[in-house]
């Protein structure tokens, strides 16, 4: 975490959370959500998150995506989890928590087999699984990637995953509560207030 994020979090100790302004979308790219864009939808909906959720999204449902590479950098060094598995980006005092629309990393590979995640951070893959939609994913010792897409080709090549490295299907709803983290923070704060 920044130094000036920790230094503003000491100084603000009491700032309040951001739910529904940014999510994450399956290519590791940030969506800034405004509230014309969250009136217009769920994230996960936008951008085609399972089979149950696919609907037509009005345009602008996914909102802005996030293009400057500085404000970008900052998100990366600065996103954590909570102990309840929702993911959010520390700005400042605040906690900004995010939306995924599949899982709360993305992994990119390269030729010579080395993984990273959308952060930039190197990682290695424990175990590849799939969903019944055919997304792949990959256990991190971060926790789990959504494996981009233009990437997938690459990675069946140079890790085998079409020669006898068979692929465990996870339904994907069931991902979440199996690797620990929660898609809509929003959400579930939403049925929380409810239950309380």
């Amino acid at each position: 975490m920044d130094d000036v994020v920790q230094q503003a979090m000491a100084k603000w100790p009491n700032a309040p959370a951001c739910f529904g302004w940014l999510a994450l979308d399956g290519r590791g790219d940030w969506w800034l959500r405004d509230d014309r864009a969250q009136a217009l939808g769920p994230f996960q909906a936008a951008v085609g998150g399972a089979a149950t959720e696919r609907v037509a999204a009005p345009r602008g449902a996914r909102g802005d995506r996030l293009e400057h590479p500085g404000l970008i950098a900052f998100i990366g060094r600065n996103y954590q989890a909570d102990l309840d598995g929702c993911w959010f980006f520390q700005n400042g005092p605040q906690r900004v928590y995010v939306e995924l629309s599949h899982a709360p990393w993305v992994l990119r590979v390269q030729a010579d087999g080395t993984c990273g995640l959308h952060t930039g951070v190197e990682t290695t893959v424990l175990n590849w699984l799939c969903d019944e939609d055919g997304h792949v994913y990959a256990q991190t010792p971060q926790g789990l990637a959504l494996l981009h897409t233009q990437d997938v080709g690459l990675a069946v090549t140079l890790f085998g995953l079409d020669r006898g490295a068979p692929l465990r299907v996870h339904p994907q709803h069931q991902l979440p509560a199996h690797f620990g983290y929660v898609r809509s923070p929003q959400a579930q704060r939403g049925a929380a207030r409810l239950a309380g």
